[in-house]
Protein backbone atom coordinates (compact mmCIF):
# COMPACT_ATOMS: atom_id res chain seq x y z
CA UNK A 1 0.00 0.00 0.00
CA UNK A 2 3.13 2.10 0.85
CA UNK A 3 3.33 2.43 -3.32
CA UNK A 4 0.03 3.47 -3.55
CA UNK A 5 0.23 6.31 -1.77
CA UNK A 6 3.29 8.06 -3.91
CA UNK A 7 0.61 8.41 -6.70
CA UNK A 8 -0.24 11.91 -6.51
CA UNK A 9 -3.72 13.49 -7.34
CA UNK A 10 -1.81 15.80 -10.00
CA UNK A 11 -0.36 12.77 -11.93
CA UNK A 12 -3.67 10.87 -11.71
CA UNK A 13 -5.76 14.13 -13.05
CA UNK A 14 -2.53 14.33 -15.58
CA UNK A 15 -3.20 10.55 -16.77
CA UNK A 16 -6.80 11.06 -17.20
CA UNK A 17 -6.46 14.31 -19.47
CA UNK A 18 -3.78 12.20 -21.68
CA UNK A 19 -5.98 8.91 -21.92
CA UNK A 20 -9.70 10.08 -20.90
CA UNK A 21 -9.90 7.17 -18.83
CA UNK A 22 -11.83 7.02 -15.44
CA UNK A 23 -10.05 8.05 -12.57
CA UNK A 24 -9.90 4.93 -10.61
CA UNK A 25 -8.41 3.21 -13.88
CA UNK A 26 -5.86 5.92 -13.75
CA UNK A 27 -5.21 5.17 -9.93
CA UNK A 28 -5.09 1.81 -10.92
CA UNK A 29 -2.75 2.26 -14.04
CA UNK A 30 -0.64 4.55 -12.02
CA UNK A 31 -0.55 1.77 -9.13
CA UNK A 32 0.47 -0.80 -11.55
CA UNK A 33 3.39 0.89 -13.31
CA UNK A 34 4.93 2.45 -10.45
CA UNK A 35 4.07 5.99 -10.88
CA UNK A 36 5.37 6.00 -14.25
CA UNK A 37 3.15 8.12 -16.63
CA UNK A 38 4.10 6.38 -19.88
CA UNK A 39 4.21 3.08 -18.47
CA UNK A 40 1.06 3.86 -16.64
CA UNK A 41 -0.68 5.17 -20.54
CA UNK A 42 0.09 1.43 -22.04
CA UNK A 43 -1.35 -0.62 -19.33
CA UNK A 44 -4.65 1.99 -19.48
CA UNK A 45 -4.66 0.68 -23.47
CA UNK A 46 -4.06 -2.92 -22.93
CA UNK A 47 -6.93 -2.82 -21.07
CA UNK A 48 -8.90 -0.55 -23.10
CA UNK A 49 -8.36 -2.74 -26.05
CA UNK A 50 -8.94 -5.54 -24.37
CA UNK A 51 -12.52 -3.89 -23.56
CA UNK A 52 -13.02 -2.70 -27.37
CA UNK A 53 -12.97 -6.07 -28.39
CA UNK A 54 -15.26 -7.07 -25.78
CA UNK A 55 -17.70 -4.27 -26.80
CA UNK A 56 -17.28 -5.44 -30.29
CA UNK A 57 -21.08 -7.47 -30.45
CA UNK A 58 -22.63 -4.43 -28.77
CA UNK A 59 -24.77 -2.78 -31.38
CA UNK A 60 -23.83 0.95 -32.43
CA UNK A 61 -26.93 2.88 -33.13
CA UNK A 62 -25.99 6.04 -32.41
CA UNK A 63 -23.05 8.27 -34.40
CA UNK A 64 -22.82 11.35 -36.16
CA UNK A 65 -21.83 12.54 -39.58
CA UNK A 66 -18.79 13.98 -40.56
CA UNK A 67 -18.03 15.82 -43.72
CA UNK A 68 -15.45 17.09 -45.52
CA UNK A 69 -14.77 19.99 -48.34
CA UNK A 70 -11.48 20.38 -49.87
CA UNK A 71 -10.04 23.70 -49.75
CA UNK A 72 -10.13 24.00 -53.90
CA UNK A 73 -13.88 22.83 -53.59
CA UNK A 74 -13.97 19.72 -56.07
CA UNK A 75 -13.87 17.12 -53.46
CA UNK A 76 -15.97 16.54 -50.95
CA UNK A 77 -16.77 13.84 -48.50
CA UNK A 78 -19.53 12.57 -46.00
CA UNK A 79 -18.78 9.35 -43.58
CA UNK A 80 -21.39 8.09 -41.23
CA UNK A 81 -19.69 7.23 -37.64
CA UNK A 82 -21.62 5.06 -35.24
CA UNK A 83 -21.51 4.50 -31.37
CA UNK A 84 -23.32 3.22 -28.83
CA UNK A 85 -24.88 6.03 -27.07
CA UNK A 86 -25.63 10.14 -27.76
CA UNK A 87 -23.29 11.22 -25.05
CA UNK A 88 -20.64 9.78 -26.95
CA UNK A 89 -21.73 10.61 -30.35
CA UNK A 90 -22.16 14.49 -28.90
CA UNK A 91 -18.78 14.70 -27.68
CA UNK A 92 -15.99 16.94 -28.95
CA UNK A 93 -13.72 13.68 -29.79
CA UNK A 94 -16.15 11.35 -31.13
CA UNK A 95 -17.06 14.51 -33.71
CA UNK A 96 -13.41 15.27 -34.24
CA UNK A 97 -12.64 11.89 -35.34
CA UNK A 98 -15.69 11.84 -37.73
CA UNK A 99 -14.07 15.07 -39.56
CA UNK A 100 -10.75 13.51 -39.43
CA UNK A 101 -12.29 10.35 -40.97
CA UNK A 102 -14.14 12.67 -43.81
CA UNK A 103 -10.69 14.30 -44.57
CA UNK A 104 -8.96 11.35 -44.90
CA UNK A 105 -11.39 9.94 -47.07
CA UNK A 106 -11.56 12.48 -49.40
CA UNK A 107 -7.50 12.83 -50.05
CA UNK A 108 -6.96 8.59 -49.61
CA UNK A 109 -10.10 7.81 -51.83
CA UNK A 110 -11.19 4.15 -50.45
CA UNK A 111 -13.03 2.26 -52.56
CA UNK A 112 -14.73 0.34 -49.31
CA UNK A 113 -14.47 0.48 -45.50
CA UNK A 114 -13.00 -3.30 -45.12
CA UNK A 115 -11.77 -5.40 -47.53
CA UNK A 116 -14.68 -7.99 -47.68
CA UNK A 117 -16.97 -4.99 -48.94
CA UNK A 118 -14.70 -4.31 -51.98
CA UNK A 119 -16.14 -5.39 -55.23
CA UNK A 120 -15.98 -9.19 -56.18
CA UNK A 121 -15.57 -7.88 -59.51
CA UNK A 122 -13.13 -5.22 -59.14
CA UNK A 123 -10.94 -7.92 -56.90
CA UNK A 124 -11.44 -10.43 -59.44
CA UNK A 125 -10.58 -8.56 -62.34
CA UNK A 126 -7.06 -7.44 -60.19
CA UNK A 127 -5.90 -11.02 -59.30
CA UNK A 128 -6.39 -11.80 -63.26
CA UNK A 129 -3.86 -8.44 -64.14
CA UNK A 130 -1.92 -9.79 -61.17
CA UNK A 131 -1.47 -13.59 -62.64
CA UNK A 132 -0.71 -11.97 -66.79
CA UNK A 133 2.10 -10.18 -64.51
CA UNK A 134 3.43 -12.99 -62.47
CA UNK A 135 3.03 -14.79 -66.21
CA UNK A 136 5.10 -12.32 -68.11
CA UNK A 137 7.48 -12.25 -65.06
CA UNK A 138 8.10 -15.73 -65.89
CA UNK A 139 7.74 -16.97 -62.15
CA UNK A 140 7.32 -21.16 -61.46
CA UNK A 141 3.68 -22.23 -61.20
CA UNK A 142 4.57 -23.47 -57.22
CA UNK A 143 5.49 -19.73 -56.13
CA UNK A 144 3.25 -17.73 -58.92
CA UNK A 145 0.01 -17.95 -56.41
CA UNK A 146 1.45 -16.76 -53.26
CA UNK A 147 3.09 -13.30 -55.40
CA UNK A 148 -0.71 -13.11 -56.80
CA UNK A 149 -2.26 -13.33 -53.20
CA UNK A 150 0.94 -10.89 -51.61
CA UNK A 151 -0.22 -8.35 -54.48
CA UNK A 152 -4.18 -8.63 -53.39
CA UNK A 153 -3.33 -8.23 -49.65
CA UNK A 154 -1.27 -4.96 -50.79
CA UNK A 155 -4.32 -4.04 -53.26
CA UNK A 156 -6.97 -4.37 -49.85
CA UNK A 157 -4.52 -3.03 -47.61
CA UNK A 158 -4.52 0.04 -50.13
CA UNK A 159 -8.18 0.28 -51.43
CA UNK A 160 -10.00 -0.46 -47.94
CA UNK A 161 -9.96 2.43 -45.34
CA UNK A 162 -9.70 0.36 -42.59
CA UNK A 163 -6.26 -0.91 -43.38
CA UNK A 164 -4.89 2.28 -44.71
CA UNK A 165 -2.13 4.52 -43.11
CA UNK A 166 -3.88 7.24 -41.19
CA UNK A 167 -3.14 10.50 -43.55
CA UNK A 168 -2.27 12.66 -40.73
CA UNK A 169 -0.12 9.86 -38.67
CA UNK A 170 1.00 6.71 -41.15
CA UNK A 171 2.41 5.26 -38.16
CA UNK A 172 -0.91 3.65 -37.70
CA UNK A 173 -3.95 2.49 -39.81
CA UNK A 174 -7.30 3.98 -39.69
CA UNK A 175 -8.74 1.02 -37.18
CA UNK A 176 -5.52 1.45 -34.97
CA UNK A 177 -7.02 5.12 -34.43
CA UNK A 178 -11.25 4.19 -34.42
CA UNK A 179 -9.65 1.59 -31.44
CA UNK A 180 -8.03 4.01 -29.97
CA UNK A 181 -10.92 6.69 -29.66
CA UNK A 182 -13.21 3.47 -28.96
CA UNK A 183 -10.62 2.62 -25.80
CA UNK A 184 -11.22 5.90 -24.85
CA UNK A 185 -14.74 6.20 -25.11
CA UNK A 186 -15.29 2.87 -23.76
CA UNK A 187 -17.71 2.53 -27.00
CA UNK A 188 -17.96 0.31 -29.87
CA UNK A 189 -17.24 2.68 -32.65
CA UNK A 190 -17.41 1.99 -36.58
CA UNK A 191 -17.81 3.25 -39.97
CA UNK A 192 -21.19 2.51 -41.58
CA UNK A 193 -20.73 4.10 -44.37
CA UNK A 194 -19.21 6.96 -46.74
CA UNK A 195 -19.59 9.00 -49.91
CA UNK A 196 -16.67 10.40 -51.81
CA UNK A 197 -17.53 13.06 -54.33
CA UNK A 198 -14.58 14.86 -56.67
CA UNK A 199 -16.14 16.97 -59.64
CA UNK A 200 -16.00 15.57 -63.36
CA UNK A 201 -16.07 11.50 -61.25
CA UNK A 202 -18.83 9.59 -61.68
CA UNK A 203 -19.86 8.18 -58.22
Amino acid sequence: MAEATTISAKDVKKLRDMTGAGMMDCKKALTEAGGDLDKAVDVLRAKGAAKAAKRAEKNANEGTIGSYVHFDNRTAVIVELNCETDFVANTDQFKALARDLAMHIASASPAAVSSDQLDEAVVERERGVYRQQVKEEGKPDHIAEKIVEGKLQKFFKESALLSQSFVKDPDKTIEQLITEVATKTGEKIEVARFARFKVGEES
